[in-house]
């Protein structure tokens, strides 16, 4: 079997290692086929076979019944084990897929939420062993539900075995990073590069004593960029991705991998080589354990971002999963502006996954939300793309006369004006202002906002993730600041503890929780009958008749879906001729299973912020 294997993917390793290490391709390519028989060789029986279902189900991961779910292991539930007890939570939600954030034993202090490891093979020491990892994939595997893992590629901690022996004269580890024993190389880097975190963290290089010279230090001074040209890296962090894939892990989350080649003369980000270092890994795990899936965490511009997950010559080589950064943006941006014409233009111009790939969508994340819009998108439509940013920022902080929203402004940057927004979901569409005024008009609004913000990333196909709390409605932690080490980073406002009393209401159809919860496991099943949402059906957005209407094509051999969504507060009409158009002759709402029928003015009057799933008489079958 791993005869076969390296005979199938040795090409795809190959050819990835030589895109990177022209000069060191052959022996780094047979040191990775070494670690790769051993691990084949150290892997669990029940291991193998998931490796022989996945290769006998390439597509695992396309299917409309995944749904996924993100959390903080210990905000969620204490610990690992904590966390295998809430396998029945998971699945009363439809949960398929967990991604469990940074948990691989991070520095002390300080540590950009776990993104700075100091040893990728132990566990941190509150959430248990690697024995309790190990335990814990099992028990989801066996619940359905697959491990996901972050693996921190860009960077580690300066406490890293590997930078403290650089730092005590280690020239082999000295080699492992990016240094300077001047300003002269990190000056001319510096002309071209853009700072992560402008307030706290600016400038991309710092110096330390002990090194005796200048390090690069994208995110934080003591988070040490690893360099990426150097083979050893390659081969180091090969060795952690199959150990984690030998835990049990079934996917693992690549953080920062845009950042990894760096390039004199650029911003740093995007390079070739990112892609063929990706291509290799992927090879690699394809030959050692083939049930392990990589997902890109690629923040980028959105003609970036479909390289992530392979073009050209990468196609089908490199993540099998990737953010769908743009879509979340232009979720809140069409809600804000109640305005569907950005967001059209925008994920119209955006090519479609490749074969055999899903996205990630998404209504919120771990992180802050950048406005990440093109400004040749926003004056495709007629929209100033700096004044458009500064009104969500303002909209999202609650500075916008009217907005309901009272997120929090992250990462001022003074000299381009950007400005990032922290806060739940539910605090983006005012809901915990509205439960305190006891004010049920604005309630019911801003759950209607929260159900089409879902609607739209549910039904747009790929792997829709839930932010943890966010199904229950959660606000922000308002004692963010209080915990050590969270004070200066506001994110950690809407990465709220799990609030067990919410969820304890979450059965109870006439509370807010139990309406939201409601609403997400209805969306979740019905997406998960519908072969229109499978992942390797194109979202096609049709061109709006309405500005306020957002109307998304899934077209199936079983018969098209067209998904409609109301983005404004007043009601606006759909034309019967659009789903005729597509074959939709007798529509049904697969949500309500309501057959449709326009007035006699060929019209369909959808109602504020409400959404339908247009398919034939029967979900799934043709019109």
């Amino acid at each position: 079997m791993f005869l076969a294997r390296l005979d199938r993917w040795w090409g795809d390793l190959a050819a990835g290692v030589r895109g990177a290490y022209a000069d060191a391709a052959d022996e780094t390519c047979l040191r990775l086929v070494g670690l790769a028989a051993d691990a084949y060789a150290q892997r669990d029986d029940d291991l193998h076979d998931l490796d022989l279902r996945r290769m006998l189900d390439p597509a695992w991961f396309q299917s409309p019944a995944m749904l996924g779910y993100a959390a903080y292991a210990d905000r969620f539930a204490r610990d690992l084990r904590g966390v295998a007890d809430e396998v029945d939570y998971l699945r009363e939600l439809g949960v398929t897929y967990l991604h469990l954030m940074p948990l691989l034993a991070p520095r002390e202090g300080d540590n950009d939420g776990g993104y700075a490891v100091a040893d990728y093979r132990t566990v941190r020491a509150d959430l248990g062993t690697v024995e309790d990892l190990r335990a814990l994939a099992g028990t989801l595997r066996a619940g359905g539900i697959s491990l996901v893992v972050d693996l921190v590629l860009n960077h580690v901690a300066r406490e890293h075995e590997w930078a403290r022996l650089a730092r005590e004269g280690s020239a082999r580890h000295r080699a492992y990073f990016h240094v300077f024993d001047d300003r002269t190389g990190p000056d001319a880097y510096e002309r071209t590069l853009v700072d992560v975190f402008p307030q706290f963290a600016p400038g991309s290089f710092t110096w330390d004593d002990e090194l005796a010279g200048w390090v690069w230090t994208t995110f934080n001074s003591w988070q040490w960029d690893l360099n990426w040209a150097n083979p050893d890296v390659l081969v180091e962090m090969a060795d952690v991705v199959l150990f984690l894939a030998n835990l049990g892990v079934e996917v693992v989350r690549l953080d920062a991998i845009a950042f990894l080649w760096k390039r004199l003369g650029t911003w740093c980000r995007n390079e070739p080589e990112v892609h063929a270092i990706t291509q290799a890994l992927r090879a690699l795990a394809r030959i050692a354990c083939p049930a392990l899936a990589f997902k890109a965490e690629a923040i980028v511009g959105p003609d970036d971002l479909v390289q992530y997950l392979g073009v050209g010559a990468h196609a089908g080589r490199v993540s099998d999963l990737a953010y769908h950064n743009s879509l979340m943006v232009q979720v809140w941006s069409m809600l804000a502006a109640q305005d569907v014409r950005l967001a059209a233009h925008a994920l119209r111009r955006l090519p479609a996954a490749p074969a055999g790939t899903a996205w990630i969508t998404y209504v919120r994340c771990h992180d802050d939300i950048g406005w990440a819009i093109d400004d040749a998108d926003a004056a495709a439509v007629g929209l100033d793309p700096y004044l458009h940013r500064t009104f969500l920022s303002d909209w999202y902080s609650g500075a916008f006369p009217g907005s309901p929203a009272r997120g929090l402004v992250f990462q001022l940057n003074p000299e381009t004006g950007d400005r990032r927004i922290s806060g739940t979901a539910a605090t983006l569409v005012g809901l915990p202002a509205a439960r305190a005024a006891g004010d049920q008009v604005w309630i019911d609004e801003a759950l209607a906002r929260l159900r089409l913000a879902h609607a739209v990333v549910l039904g747009w196909g790929g792997v829709p993730v839930l932010w943890s709390g966010d199904e229950l409605g959660q606000g922000d932690d308002e004692a963010w600041a209080d915990e050590p080490g969270h004070e200066a980073d506001n994110r950690w406002a809407h990465r709220p503890r799990l609030d067990r009393a919410a969820a304890a209401r979450r059965h109870d159809p006439t509370s807010v929780e139990g309406r939201l919860f409601g609403d997400l496991v209805h969306l979740a099943r019905v997406r998960a009958a519908l072969p229109q949402l499978d992942a390797s059906v194109p979202a096609q957005v049709l061109e709006p008749d309405d500005p306020g209407v957002l109307v998304v094509l899934h077209e199936h051999p079983t018969g098209p879906l067209v998904a409609v969504h109301n983005v404004t507060s007043s009601w606006r009409r759909f034309p019967g001729w659009r789903w005729r158009a597509v074959g939709l002759d007798d529509a049904v709402d697969a949500l309500t299973d309501e057959r449709i029928r326009p007035g006699d003015d060929d019209q369909v009057w959808l109602a504020p912020l409400s959404v339908r799933w247009l398919v034939g008489s029967a979900p799934g079958s043709p019109g």
